[in-house]
């Protein structure tokens, strides 16, 4: 086997990040393309030193004319390398990126419970990072969004989502393919730029790379990383201040229940970004879609309202009113 730099790159990642332990079932999702081919390829080479067992899964969006031999394709690649092959294929042709990637989500954490592995892995690098990054900028989010890809996230209570090449731009995927003669399949879809992501791909990032910074990418993906690290502490602190709200521990007031009374002389001492994350909280709790930040704003500002102050219904019925002391939910 070649021990080539990004070999010992990605083992000293995995190793440092604690992304995977030894022994572990790990199920790998191939779409063909030069990021995936470049993941299953270091990970099989990396196998003989963690002890792991590989798995295949490759997702059918049945998009593309040539999508089923695609799949068979991926199919023949896993039983070259000798590795169990998983494929689902979607019922009907799915039309919009997110809906795609839900079906995916779905679909993978489906194979890993069925079939008992522990982690799912993607081959998102630090070029998908960055482009997510603008992605959710322009389409309005907080910080939450912006450090949208991370290393790794729950799917379920038993199955973790890795992603193990965030330090890797698609440059160097690429090259790593060719190094290694892996025969990536080319997705037309990536050129088509009816989608939003790759219009950031083709048309905004070289635009940015070419006018403002050459290493735009890193930046931006440096940038997640360390919003990363920001909005975990600050969800933790939004967890313990809606708690000390709440009142949790006693039982007549949790999230699981409505009506909920929020202390509002607890809530009052708080800075707005808590404040603002512990009501996203709440209402997460109680509403069937991600709460916008106007929903958000609407019950924030019920902190320092008036007496009786109260909300005009959200989405479901729910209504929040100021009762004295407490913000109640009902």
């Amino acid at each position: 086997m070649v021990w080539t730099p990004l070999h010992a790159k990605i083992h000293r990642t995995i190793r440092s990040r604690h992304l995977f332990e030894r022994n572990q079932r790990l199920l790998i999702a191939v779409s063909g393309g030069q990021d995936s081919l470049c993941l299953i390829k270091l990970l099989l080479d990396l196998q003989s030193k963690w002890g792991w067992y590989l798995g295949i899964a490759h997702c059918d969006h049945r998009w593309r004319s040539d999508s089923e031999a695609n799949a068979n394709h991926v199919e023949n690649l896993a039983k070259t390398w000798g590795i169990s092959f998983y494929l689902e294929t979607a019922n009907k042709p799915i039309n919009s990126e997110a809906a795609a990637r839900d079906w995916r989500y779905q679909a993978l954490s489906a194979i890993a419970q069925t079939n008992n592995y522990q982690y799912i892995v993607t081959g998102h690098t630090k070029s998908d990072r960055a482009e997510t990054l603008l992605y959710n900028l322009i389409r309005g989010t907080g910080a939450d969004g912006l450090q949208a890809l991370t290393w790794q996230r729950p799917l379920t209570t038993d199955i973790m989502l890795v992603r193990p090449l965030l330090e890797i731009t698609r440059t160097q995927t690429e090259q790593f393919c060719q190094e290694f003669k892996l025969p990536i399949w080319e997705d037309s879809t990536n050129q088509d730029l009816q989608y939003a992501r790759n219009r950031i791909r083709q048309e905004v990032i070289p635009y940015l790379r070419d006018n403002f910074n050459l290493q735009v990418e890193s930046a931006l993906a440096q940038t997640a990383e360390l919003l990363q690290a920001e909005v975990e502490y600050l969800e933790k602190a939004a967890q313990e201040l809606r708690d000390k709200a709440l009142g949790i521990g006693d039982e007549e007031n949790s999230l699981t229940l409505v009506p909920l009374r929020l202390n509002r002389r607890v809530l009052q001492k708080a800075p707005l970004a808590l404040q603002r994350r512990v009501m996203r909280q709440v209402l997460q709790q109680i509403l069937t879609d991600a709460p916008s930040f106007e929903h958000i704003e609407k019950l924030t500002a019920l902190i320092i309202a008036p007496n009786r102050s109260q909300t005009d219904p959200f989405p479901g019925g729910a209504i929040a009113q100021v009762e004295g002391d407490w913000i109640c939910l009902k």
